[in-house]
């Protein structure tokens, strides 16, 4: 989902690793080497609603005395910091200097803040601002200290915690779930410390990640997918970002195996097993591209995930190819003889065609999306009935994704883009974002006959 954006950023980080190799006009592959940068520099901060609640020099002082291993402060960071550094800045003019997300950003960006507290951050007057820099060497030691010192002074102060990178607010006891309590290994689950937005780019799915820089490490980009793959991408930019944290090193011309098992972190290493299907290698040969930014991307470096290790006409099928390949695979063939229940059932879906075209033409939501079944011819010229995930639909005319591996249509691929005509649709699902699906009337009735991809003679 593309979020309402905050338009507060840190300046970029001062080094640069990841220097361009050619691949062509268009995209560069990333050099090979280590993905971090000599240093991390991020910023947090804790509101107060409207003011502390406890004299803030004081409880500073304290927490601060409480941690020996804190990192060393500054009156100005160094442009590259060699150890770890923090400058805290105290805001006494919030509204003028340092605008809290608005309320409609809040709706995403909230995490277990009520009602009230949304509404009284709107009128915060005070906040303190900490800036931290972060040598590579010691980037989770300093992380996991500057975590904890944080959550100390909003709890004792009454603040609320702002990550600039991941643009979220936290309550302290949200802050303690997701960002202290979970850290039990020397590299943390990376998912609990960074965000992923989605949105709709055109006819496909754009996500990035926020929130890398904190570690020094680049942000994450996959682009030209479609909503049915949201949850699957998310899984490898979480496993990249994972395996990128742990000391993955970049291959030459951007190549990069990513192995799932491999991953370190033992409880996010077993939810993306869990995750896979019986026939799942498990493994993606990744091409790691210097990636674009656009508006509302982090202010850090871009790397793009590119599949052109995997056969296919066109990037959605060497997309698919990959995902196939990491997660493994489930697709049957029925072959079925359209009766007359099969073909009222059929009828009905048609019926609603023209209120989905409209809706479709009107704009779906992010995260929305709608499959039809339609045929493609066979060897033998029979059809084959396979989804097709809708990217455009023009009058009579569909064009889309398509979500079957074909049984008997050599000629294609899925994940390949693929035209069909409207008259020729002989069911539909409309997925929503939260989750909830409507549609798909005929299956009920092919499971009562014997049979997801259906054969008519």
């Amino acid at each position: 989902m593309r979020f309402t954006v905050l338009c507060k950023f840190l300046g970029a980080l001062t080094i640069t690793l990841l220097l361009p190799v050619p691949v062509g006009a268009a995209q560069q592959t990333v050099a090979a080497g280590s993905p971090f940068a000599d240093a991390a520099v991020f910023q947090y901060a804790i509101y107060y609603l409207p003011k502390p609640k406890k004299d803030l020099i004081v409880a500073l002082d304290r927490i601060l005395g409480a941690h020996p291993n804190r990192p060393k402060l500054v009156d100005k960071l160094p442009k590259t910091p060699t150890r770890p550094v923090m400058n805290i800045f105290w805001e006494k003019d919030v509204a003028k200097n340092y605008a809290p997300p608005s309320l409609n950003a809040l709706k995403y960006f909230a995490r277990g803040l009520s009602v009230e507290q949304t509404t009284a951050l709107q009128k915060s007057e005070q906040a303190m601002i900490f800036t931290i820099g972060l040598d590579n060497a010691q980037v989770w030691r300093g992380l996991k200290e500057v975590n904890a010192i944080v959550e100390e002074l909003a709890r004792e102060t009454g603040g609320l915690l702002w990550d600039e990178e991941t643009r979220e607010v936290f309550t302290p006891d949200e802050w303690r779930k997701h960002r202290i309590i979970p850290w039990t290994e020397p590299v943390p689950d990376i998912t609990k410390h960074i965000t992923i937005h989605a949105y709709n780019s055109g006819e496909f799915v754009r996500v990035v990640t926020l929130g890398m820089a904190k570690f020094g490490l680049p942000d994450v980009v996959v682009q030209n997918f479609p909503w049915s793959l949201n949850r699957s991408v998310g899984h490898l930019v979480n496993g990249l970002s994972q395996s990128m944290a742990e000391g993955g090193q970049f291959a030459k011309n951007g190549e990069y195996l990513l192995n799932f098992r491999a991953i370190k972190n033992r409880e996010l290493r077993e939810s993306f097993v869990s995750s896979l299907k019986p026939n799942a290698k498990a493994i993606a040969n990744l091409v790691l591209l210097r990636g674009k930014a656009e508006d509302g991307d982090p202010n850090n470096r871009l790397i793009e995930i590119g599949f052109n290790k995997y056969p296919g006409p066109d990037v959605h099928a060497k997309q698919e190819a990959m995902m196939t390949a990491l997660f493994g695979w489930e697709d049957s063939v029925k072959f079925i003889k359209h009766d007359g229940e099969l073909k009222a059932a059929s009828q009905r879906a048609r019926a609603k065609l023209p209120d989905l075209r409209k809706a479709f033409t009107a704009g779906l939501r992010p995260g929305e999306y709608i499959q039809v079944k339609a045929p493609f011819k066979t060897k033998s010229g029979s059809n084959e009935w396979m989804w097709v995930e809708i990217t455009e639909w023009k009058g009579n005319a569909i064009r889309g994704v398509l979500r079957n591996e074909p049984f008997d249509v050599p000629d294609l691929k899925a994940g390949q883009i693929v035209r069909v005509r409207e008259e020729d649709v002989f069911d539909y699902i409309r997925r929503f974002p939260n989750g909830k699906q409507e549609g798909n009337e005929t299956s009920a009735v092919i499971e009562k006959m014997q049979g997801n991809v259906e054969k008519q003679n």
